[in-house]
């Protein structure tokens, strides 16, 4: 099916006939909808079961920013339920749903950020992409650019397949993550080039005022470039519904401030485990290994407690990490620090692994410090690491560090 069958024409308002293409395919069973070649307005769209909306070579969905033009749901972002402006292209409860070809998806995300930061938004501003609550997702191939928020959000779904997308958004653009899976498993990204003004990719799994904790697990992201994000790829901060079986591979972080980041807090509870991260190269970044268990996140991340470095008492509401392994990697041009590990007094990180793994650190003045582990600002530090109960290095070289190459306590 094609949109033009349906009313759709360049340089008008499609948004009625793209619909209509799409619950036309859905009521004969599914099938392809076509985007054909040019510029096309639209507002939100919403796709169902069986159904691929296919942009072709050339092909533009341009998305109105008309707040107006977009309901208001109640939805899952930031990790918990709330109001929010309905995603730009949505769906809920649906199987076998594709978005695939070589064109473009444009937000126009400016409006929306500027309305955000003068804090006149009534609801939480729409994620671009959202499947909720989906089986047998697919994404392919297409350019998304200037998300509002987040731009790729699988949230609660199974059997997620991301592949070959470029996802472009400004750096100072506020929180809008390339790819964002939640609670999902079987989750599959490859390919992807991502260029954000927040995390490119980030794992999450729910806060701790979640209606339901549900598991994010069996994550894989392989042969990804990220650039200019704050994180390669993160894991966190929402957590509470527990992290596992995450594999990273094969990829390239040019820019970013962090590489590899594992980040909860206090009161958060759930756990990462069970995470390996192989053959990553990485350039120009801040710190290329993070993992902090006293982070500032969420309505309850300035309370003194969450930094408070006296043990606390451990119940369902304190966070884990355990089992990360990180392997053949190669920094270079790191302008803060080689790494910082930081756990728990009362829950220290458990069974930590890095191994054939290069470091080099920037030559040039650093511009920024870094907290580091024990929550001191550090410039071209080495390797620090804070409560760590199984911490195992091997062939680890750290060149350029100003002072010692590795800072460890209470870590054995």
């Amino acid at each position: 099916m094609n949109i033009l069958d349906f009313g759709a024409a360049r340089g008008m308002l499609c948004t009625q006939a793209i619909q209509n293409a799409i619950d036309s395919a859905a009521s004969q069973g599914g099938g392809r909808v076509i985007v054909p070649a040019g510029e096309y307005e639209t507002a939100g769209l919403v796709l169902r079961s069986n159904v691929e909306l296919h942009l072709e070579a050339g092909a533009v969905l341009r998305f109105t920013d008309e707040f107006e033009q977009y309901p208001i749901i109640r939805t899952r972002w930031e990790g918990y339920e709330q109001d929010s402006y309905r995603p730009l292209i949505y769906a809920k409860g649906e199987k076998n749903v594709a978005l695939t070809g070589l064109g473009m998806l444009e937000g126009r995300g400016a409006k929306w950020w500027k309305a955000f930061r003068a804090g006149e938004m009534t609801a939480a501003r729409p994620c671009f992409i959202c499947f909720e609550d989906c089986k047998r997702v697919r994404m392919e191939g297409f350019q998304v650019m200037n998300s509002p928020a987040w731009t790729v959000h699988p949230l609660r779904c199974e059997d997620v397949t991301i592949h070959g997308l470029t996802v472009i958004n400004p750096a100072d653009s506020p929180n809008t993550d390339g790819v964002n899976p939640e609670s999902c498993r079987n989750v599959r990204i490859s390919a992807c080039h991502i260029d954000v003004g927040d995390d490119c990719i980030a794992i999450k799994a729910g806060t701790e005022d979640a209606e339901a904790r549900i598991p994010c697990e069996n994550v894989t992201v392989t042969g990804c470039t990220m650039v200019h994000g704050h994180g390669g790829v993160v894991l966190g901060s929402e957590m509470s519904g527990c992290i596992r079986r995450v594999a990273i591979s094969g990829c390239v972080f040019d820019g970013t401030d962090r590489g590899i980041r594992i980040k909860s807090r206090r009161g958060r509870g759930g756990s990462v485990e069970d995470v390996s991260v192989t053959g990553i190269v990485m350039n120009d970044v801040l710190c290329p290994l993070v993992v902090n268990l006293m982070y500032f996140c969420g309505k309850d991340g300035k309370k003194p407690i969450v930094s408070d470095p006296n043990p606390q008492k451990v119940d369902a509401s304190t966070p884990h990490v355990r089992r990360i392994r990180m392997a053949d990697i190669v920094v270079t041009n790191v302008r803060s620090a080689a790494a910082c590990l930081c756990g728990l007094p009362e829950a220290p990180l458990e069974d930590i692994s890095i191994v054939n793994t290069q470091i080099h650190l920037t030559e040039a003045e650093p511009e920024v410090p870094v907290m580091n582990a024990v929550a001191r600002p550090v410039t071209l530090a080495g390797l620090t690491a804070q409560h760590v109960r199984g911490l195992h290095m091997t062939d680890v070289r750290i060149c350029g560090a100003r002072g010692e190459a590795v800072m460890l306590e209470d870590v054995e």
